[in-house]
Parts: structure tokens; C-alpha cells; sequence
């Protein structure tokens, strides 16, 4: 039996923005590391049930290569339809708050144009990840295309070089001070997303000296 994504609504009028966004992904494009877009971002959320909580921001940063595009990221707050008053002391995000915010689905169209094929960065990915796809799901979409990389996952993949028993759950806080990272604008959307993007950056770095630095060894899809 086939199992069904949740909260689908069946539509047969999808938008332009999403159609645009599938045919990215029509062909497979083989190129170099230095040469692709990688997008590190975060979710600030009303919590960890990723069906019931949602998302109150969204932030990313843009990499080519191994630099930081600071002039090429995405910082969005959106209308809080659920909101959950002791999460506030960890996001800062308050629902009368004087920041801009919009409806999911113009958040939807504005990640997606954003993001495009990139292959997208997170700390701990499967929660973002997670957070998305169901967000999709409630407006009728299907999941997000992008490959991905987990912080995390891959600084084990760097231990494991060494210590092939490694199994330790390592936190962004963790990294940061192991990798040298200043955690600047932590428990914030657009903070936590350049923190991870830096985090990345030094695990690289870590991997291209011990000639680690593939596809295949990078990707957790």
C-alpha cells in the first residue's frame, strides 16, 4: 500500500513559482565543488513536533565555493497561527512583534526562489528538512528536491577518520567552540544559518587537508 504524504491537499492548479522550482531538477547536473551553490540556513519554530508546531522564521546564506556570499541571503518571519509563549525566551520572536511578517505560502515562494537547485546546509537537517516538507504538505506541494548536508553528520564523518566508533549527538554550541566559530546572533534564523555556514566551512577545510573533500563523502540526502 502506498502511504500518503500528510496534510496534502490534492491541487490541480499549482502555482507558477512551484512549477518553476520542479523543473530545476529535470535534468541531473554533475559539477565541482568550488563551483556550486550551497545555501546554509534555519528555522526558528513554535517547537519540535513537526506536525503540529510551525515555522517563525527563516534564514539562509549563500556559499559558492568555499565563501560566504554576504550579500546573497534570505532572512523571513512569518504570521504566527500558532504561537507558544515559553519558546519565546529561546527565539526572541513575539507574535506582536514589529517585524514583517507573511502568510506560509509567501514564505513557500520566497524560500523556493531562493534556495533553487542550491544544495542546502543545516545543523541537525532532518529537523529543518522535516519542518519544511511539512510545510509544503499543507498547501499541497510535495517535498523539497534540494540535496542536502547535515552538519553534524559530517563532522562525525571527519572524526570518523580517526575514531571509527564515533557516535557522539554533537550540538551546534558544541562545534562552534571545538571549530573556533563565534556563535554570534545564536537561537536566530539568519544567525544560526551563517554559524552553520561557517561550521561548514571549517569542517571543509578539516577534509580537504586529510584529501577527504568528494561528493560522495559530503552528501546526506
Amino acid at each position: 500500500m502506498k502511504l500518503k504524504w500528510p496534510f496534502v491537499k490534492r491541487r490541480k492548479d499549482l502555482p507558477d513559482f512551484w512549477l518553476d522550482y520542479l523543473s530545476l531538477f529535470k535534468k541531473k547536473k554533475k559539477s565541482e565543488i568550488r563551483n556550486t551553490r550551497f545555501v546554509a540556513f534555519d528555522t526558528e519554530t513554535t517547537g519540535f513536533d513537526k506536525k503540529e508546531d510551525r515555522i517563525l522564521s527563516i534564514g539562509a546564506v549563500a556559499l559558492t565555493g568555499k565563501t560566504i556570499s554576504v550579500n546573497d541571503t534570505l532572512e523571513v518571519y512569518l504570521k504566527q497561527e500558532v504561537f507558544k509563549p515559553e519558546t519565546v525566551k529561546i527565539h526572541g520572536i513575539i507574535r506582536s512583534g514589529s517585524e514583517e511578517k507573511i502568510s506560509e505560502q509567501e514564505a513557500i515562494k520566497v524560500f523556493l526562489d531562493y534556495i533553487k537547485d542550491a544544495v542546502l546546509i543545516a545543523h541537525h537537517a532532518s529537523f529543518d528538512k522535516g519542518m519544511i516538507n511539512n510545510m509544503l504538505a499543507r498547501h499541497g506541494f510535495g517535498k523539497l528536491k534540494n540535496r542536502f548536508i547535515d552538519t553534524g553528520v559530517l563532522y562525525k564523518k571527519s572524526l570518523h577518520i580517526i575514531y571509527k566508533d564515533n557516535t557522539r549527538p554533537y550540538t551546534l554550541d558544541y562545534l562552534c567552540k571545538e571549530l573556533n566559530v563565534q556563535p554570534i546572533d545564536r537561537h536566530t534564523a539568519t544567525g544560526d544559518a551563517l554559524i552553520t555556514a561557517l561550521v561548514f566551512l571549517k569542517i571543509l577545510s578539516r577534509l580537504d587537508k586529510r584529501k577527504h573533500l568528494n561528493w560522495g563523502y559530503l552528501l546526506n540526502r
